[in-house]
């Protein structure tokens, strides 16, 4: 088991960074150089939503401890609008500008390409079903271990 857990843990890695190299590669072939492949994540993730810095990190829209640094490079480059709440002035909702939104189509636009094509890749779509159902239960797992402390296991639900 111990082998298998270690292996599934790298391949997450790997894989994460593998993605955003998939996403630098095409902002290359789109000749944009102000954003990089994190921050068109962010946008991504944003989409349509208004919000604080603080729930980008709370939804998991960013996993990473700089956001601060990447929301301001995104409002210095146009990407995100940003004003204090009118409930609560200490508060900044960031959402997305005309300019960031291209950056969403972009990575739309790849996400529609890469679901296209993975019927060729001899990837059956329950496949994904299946590893995004054990991913779940991991991640579930290791919510429970940083909640509870050591883990004796948690309900399979």
């Amino acid at each position: 088991m111990k082998s298998n857990y270690l292996e599934t843990i790298q391949a997450i890695e790997r894989l994460h960074r593998q993605f955003l190299e998939v996403i630098k590669a095409e902002l290359d072939r789109q000749g944009i150089e102000d954003v990089n492949n994190v921050q068109s994540l962010i946008l991504s993730h944003i989409g349509e939503d208004e919000l604080t810095v603080g729930e980008l990190t709370y939804r998991g829209y960013y996993q990473g401890s700089n956001v601060s640094y990447n929301v301001k490079k995104l409002v210095e480059n146009d990407y995100l609008l940003q004003e204090r709440s009118a409930h609560d002035r200490r508060n900044i909702k960031v959402r997305v500008s005309s300019k960031g939104k291209a950056i969403c189509d972009l990575v739309e636009g790849l996400y529609d390409r890469h679901a296209a094509a993975l019927p060729n890749t001899g990837i059956p779509e329950d496949g994904l079903s299946d590893v995004n159902a054990t991913l779940k239960r991991l991640e579930r797992f290791w919510a429970h271990e940083l909640a509870y402390g050591p883990a004796q296991g948690i309900p399979a639900a």
